[in-house]
């Protein structure tokens, strides 16, 4: 038989059975202590209603929870954006402090010598393995001529071997093709120093007999008031003599190192000035005192 035919006992139990909760309800507004039968409908409703309100209560602070990790995020960006701008500003002013020392430190050189000296900043380094060369931003236009001695406060840089309208290349006490006549200050022993291309030096053309030993000091001999006399050049780090030879080939550690040059001075004339050791060894002492700030602020 078809569920879906017309019959009157149907209709009746869809009535009943819409009905009856509608009626139940009803009754619950006007007598609800009274009516047992309501009691798992009530119940029901109240755990639907809990259920909902925890379902709701979580959903809500989960939300929330989420907003609030947005926003510590923006912050957090915000705060890392301000640290690496504060550590920028520090590392400017740390490098404008260590340039001030610098610079203080040629100005003294400069009052306290009586050279003619020409301040230069270093503006390029040659890329090239064949020569040890730096170009600084004085010319033929402020009065820098071939041949003319560089120096810094602790001691000799080269010389100028190519000159423009605007900048100077000069040629380093390391490049192989440098050549700076300089003495043993302990024992006076002449000789002539020399690059090898890397990081050291040499000094020739010292007789066999001459007094060398490892640790002495090379200073230029100050002939034609080129270099000032007693100027540091380098540190002896070996000696080796021939056995049949008549000189004796000595190593040595230029007192400066070239690749950290910044400022420089170009020696307009010496006006044959000598360096007593007492004040090479205050300036060496300035210098290694300036160098030690600058390594324990890195």
């Amino acid at each position: 038989m078809n569920f879906f035919t017309f019959d009157v006992r149907k209709i009746l139990f869809v009535i009943f059975a819409i009905g009856l909760p509608l009626l139940l309800v009803n009754l619950q507004r006007k007598s609800e202590d009274t009516l047992l039968v309501l009691k798992p409908f009530t119940l029901a409703s109240g755990l639907v209603q809990k259920a909902y309100s925890s379902f709701s209560a979580g959903v809500r602070g989960t939300t929330g929870l989420y907003l609030d990790l947005i926003d510590i995020k923006k912050e957090n960006r915000l705060l890392l954006n301000e640290n690496q701008e504060l550590r920028a500003q520090l590392g400017a002013l740390t490098e404008l402090r260590l340039e001030n020392e610098r610079l203080n430190s040629l100005l003294q050189f400069k009052q306290r010598s009586e050279m003619e000296l020409l301040a230069a900043r270093v503006i390029g380094k040659d890329l090239l393995p064949d020569h040890n060369t730096i170009t600084i931003n004085r010319g033929s236009a402020q009065g820098v001529n071939r041949h003319m001695a560089v120096i810094t406060v602790g001691g000799v840089v080269g010389y100028v071997f190519r000159v423009e309208t605007h900048t100077a290349r000069i040629l380093l006490l390391t490049d192989r093709y440098t050549a700076i006549d300089a003495i043993v200050q302990r024992s006076r022993a002449r000789g002539i120093v020399e690059g090898t291309g890397g990081d050291d030096g040499r000094m020739r053309y010292l007789r066999r007999d001459e007094d060398v030993i490892v640790g002495d000091l090379i200073v230029t001999s100050g002939l034609d008031n080129i270099f000032p006399k007693g100027f540091p050049v380098g540190t002896v780090i070996s000696v080796n003599k021939s056995r049949y030879g008549m000189t004796q080939e000595v190593g040595l550690r230029p007192v400066l190192n070239p690749s950290s040059l910044e400022e420089v001075f170009v020696v307009l004339n010496a006006n044959h000035e000598e360096f007593a050791a007492e004040e090479l060894a205050s300036h060496l002492k300035s210098t290694e005192a300036l160098e030690a700030t600058e390594v324990s602020d890195l």
